[in-house]
C-alpha cells in the first residue's frame, strides 16, 4: 500500500509540473489600432518564451490566451468575461488603447481577477480597484513630463496644442497644459482633431500664423506621420512634441520626405540603454519577428515578467494571492525600466524623451525627478 501511495504521489506531482498555468492578453488585432496589437501580441509571446525557456513559473509553463478586442470597449468586456469565465485564466494584461482597458478594467475588478494594463494611459483605469495595476506611465505623468519637456528643455514660452479626442490624446494633453501653465508657459491655440482624421491642413495653417515656440501634439503613429508632413510640406519648421502613441517604426516609415526627423516624445523605451535586458530585448524581437521593437511589445513584455514574478512571489495561482504579490513585486530586470506599484497600482518609473535623427529613435532626455514621475504627485 505504502508502495502504491509513493507511486501514486510522483504521479500527481509530475501531472502538476507537466500543467500549465494560464495568462489572458487582449489586444487589438484589427480596427484602427491593429499594427499596436501585433507589437502587444509579440512583446507577450517573447515574455512568455522566455519564462517557458527558464524553467517556467512553480514548475509550469505559462500559455497565453489571447483574444482580438477590435479596439472596441464592448468586445473588451465581453473577452474579459471569455478570459476568466470559460479560458480559466489566473491573471490578465491588458495589450490594449485606453478605451477598451478602461471598459474592460470594472469587469476583472469584479471578478477578482488582476489585470495589468501595457500602455494605456487614461487615469480612470486603475481607479476600477485593487486588481487593476499599470505597467505604463499614467498620463497624468507623461502630460507632466512632456510639459517639462517643452518649457525646461526646449525652452517654449507659447504652446499650441493639437488634441485627438479620445481618452488617450485628451487625458494627455490636459495633464500637459496644466503643467505647462505651472511653468509658466501659454497655450496659444488648443483644437481637438478625430481619431481618424487625415487632413491637418486647416488647424496647421492656424498654427503657422499664430507662430508658437513648440507644438505639442498627442494621438497614434497613423496620425502623427500625416502631422508631421503636412506641417513640413506647410513651413512649420517648429518641434512638435508627441507621446507614446508615436512609438512605432510606423511613424517614420509613414512619414514622407523624412518629415518624423526632429520630433521629441516622451515615451517608456530607451533604445540606447546600455542594461543588457533592453539590448537582449531589441536583437531577439526583431529577430524573432523581423521588425523593430517599439514602447508598446516591451511594455507588453514587462506586464507578462511581472505577472510571472508576482505568481512566483504568491508561491500558489490564487488571485488574490497573485494581486496581494504585485505590490511587492520590485527590482526586476525590466525592458522599460519599471520600478514598483505604488500603493494605487501604479508603476514608477523614469520618463525616457526620444528624437528622431536620421530616421531612428534616439536619447535625447531622460526625466527622473520624483516630483515629476511619481503618480499622485
Amino acid at each position: 500500500m505504502r508502495r502504491l501511495l509513493a507511486v501514486l504521489l510522483v504521479v500527481a506531482v509530475s501531472l502538476a509540473m507537466a500543467g500549465v498555468i494560464k495568462i489572458g492578453l487582449f489586444v487589438p488585432l484589427s480596427g484602427i489600432g491593429a499594427d499596436d496589437g501585433e507589437s502587444a501580441l509579440h512583446g507577450a509571446m517573447l515574455a512568455v518564451k522566455y519564462v517557458n525557456d527558464h524553467g517556467g513559473v512553480l514548475g509550469k509553463k505559462l500559455e497565453l490566451v489571447y483574444y482580438d478586442d477590435q479596439t472596441d470597449p464592448k468586445q473588451s468586456v465581453s473577452l474579459a468575461y471569455k478570459l476568466v469565465q470559460k479560458d480559466g485564466v489566473v491573471a490578465v494584461v491588458s495589450g490594449s488603447y485606453s478605451g477598451p482597458t478602461r471598459a474592460a478594467a470594472g469587469i476583472y475588478q469584479r471578478l477578482k481577477t488582476p489585470m495589468v494594463s501595457a500602455y494605456a494611459v487614461h487615469p480612470d483605469i486603475t481607479k476600477a480597484g485593487e486588481y487593476i495595476f499599470r505597467v505604463g506611465t499614467l498620463a497624468t505623468v507623461q502630460g507632466r513630463a512632456g510639459a517639462h519637456l517643452a518649457v525646461e528643455k526646449l525652452k517654449a514660452k507659447r504652446i499650441a496644442l493639437l488634441v485627438m479626442d479620445n481618452d488617450f490624446g485628451v487625458s494627455l494633453a490636459n495633464a500637459f497644459k496644466a503643467e505647462a501653465k505651472k511653468l509658466g508657459a501659454e497655450i496659444v491655440f488648443e483644437e481637438k482633431f478625430a481619431v481618424g482624421e487625415k487632413d491637418f491642413r486647416t488647424i496647421l495653417e492656424k498654427v503657422k500664423k499664430l507662430d508658437p515656440d513648440v507644438i505639442y501634439a498627442t494621438g497614434y503613429y497613423f496620425n502623427a506621420s500625416k502631422i508631421v508632413t503636412q506641417a513640413k510640406e506647410l513651413g512649420i519648421y517648429q518641434t512638435i512634441i508627441g507621446q507614446e502613441g508615436y512609438d512605432s517604426p510606423l511613424f517614420i516609415e509613414l512619414s514622407k520626405n523624412h518629415a518624423a526627423n526632429g520630433t521629441v516624445i516622451t515615451t517608456d523605451l530607451d533604445r540606447d540603454s546600455e542594461r543588457p535586458v533592453v539590448q537582449w530585448f531589441m536583437k531577439e524581437y526583431e529577430k524573432e519577428f523581423g521588425r523593430p521593437a517599439d514602447m508598446v511589445a516591451a511594455s507588453a513584455f514587462d506586464a507578462v515578467m511581472i505577472l510571472a514574478k508576482a505568481i512566483e512571489i504568491a508561491g500558489s495561482t490564487s488571485k488574490s494571492a497573485i494581486k496581494d504579490a504585485l505590490y511587492k513585486v520590485s527590482g526586476i530586470d525590466s525592458v522599460t525600466g519599471f520600478k514598483h506599484f505604488t500603493k494605487d497600482r501604479e508603476a514608477v518609473r523614469e520618463v525616457v524623451c526620444q528624437v528622431i535623427v536620421g530616421d531612428r529613435f534616439h536619447r535625447f532626455w531622460v526625466i527622473d525627478d520624483p516630483e515629476i514621475v511619481t503618480p499622485g504627485k
